[in-house]
């Protein structure tokens, strides 16, 4: 079984709001556990949006500059999550023969 080691791509952009990738290693760099951290930092926030959100929706009488300001939050807070996942997609390992390599999508997360 071959494992194939990709680039991680890390849970922030660059300063021209590029994707940022690190080289693979042993994980217990740096710039590796302050990736994880901000990992668990984004997916908590998401959680703690969602849960605000979704008390704010069942409210009927909830004002619309508060449920405009929860939409404008959950999608930063999905673009986060979809960050995530696209970086832990990538390093699952691949075995050999397998066609179905990660793919690249850093693009569409950033709209």
């Amino acid at each position: 079984m071959e494992v194939y080691t990709a680039l991680r791509l890390l849970p922030w952009l660059s300063a021209e709001g590029k994707p940022c990738l690190l080289a693979p290693g042993d994980g217990d760099g740096i710039v590796s556990r302050l990736a994880d951290e901000t990992e668990a930092r984004q997916l908590a926030e998401g959680l703690d949006v969602l849960r605000c959100a979704r008390r704010l929706l069942h409210d009927p009488v909830s004002p619309n500059a508060e449920v405009r300001y929860t939409a404008i939050r959950l999608a930063e807070c999905l673009a986060d999550v979809l960050r995530v996942a696209e970086s832990r997609g990538r390093r699952l390992p691949v075995r050999d023969g397998d066609t179905d390599a990660p793919e690249t999508t850093a693009q569409s997360t950033q709209q």
